[in-house]
């Protein structure tokens, strides 16, 4: 069995919350379970990591638990955030924006190293 998780986030959104809470959740579960676990943000999920975003969005009516304390509950575990380069341009998000989480800049080619590496499985969401 694999030992290591990538995830691409790739269509999620903070205009929709509903969306955002699954990938940190299934990536902390992944983690809790000693599984090293790669989250890469690409588009406009991008924009999760930026200071306050993620804090004020809920995956759920119940309001319970923000997107930002998920993320925080992975990052927590170990979980790595890594953000597309290219994306952080396009929508200006700079350096002293970001949350601690951020573990750095990585881009399309880092991911697909993942992906195609047996030791790794991927999700994409």
């Amino acid at each position: 069995m694999a030992d290591k998780l990538v995830i691409m986030l790739l269509t999620i959104s903070p205009d929709a919350p509903h969306l955002c809470g699954t990938p940190f959740f299934q990536a902390a579960a992944a983690a809790a379970m000693d599984i090293d676990v790669e989250i890469y943000f690409a588009s406009r999920a991008t924009r999760l990591l930026v200071k306050g975003v993620a804090e004020r969005i809920y995956p759920s009516d119940n309001k319970a638990k923000s997107v930002y304390g998920f993320m925080q509950d992975a990052a927590g575990l170990g979980v790595k955030f890594f953000a597309c380069g290219g994306a952080l341009d396009a929508l200006s998000i700079t350096p002293d924006i970001m949350i601690p989480e951020l573990s750095g800049v990585a881009g399309g080619a880092a991911y697909v190293c993942r992906v195609m590496d047996d030791e790794w499985k991927s999700i994409t969401y």
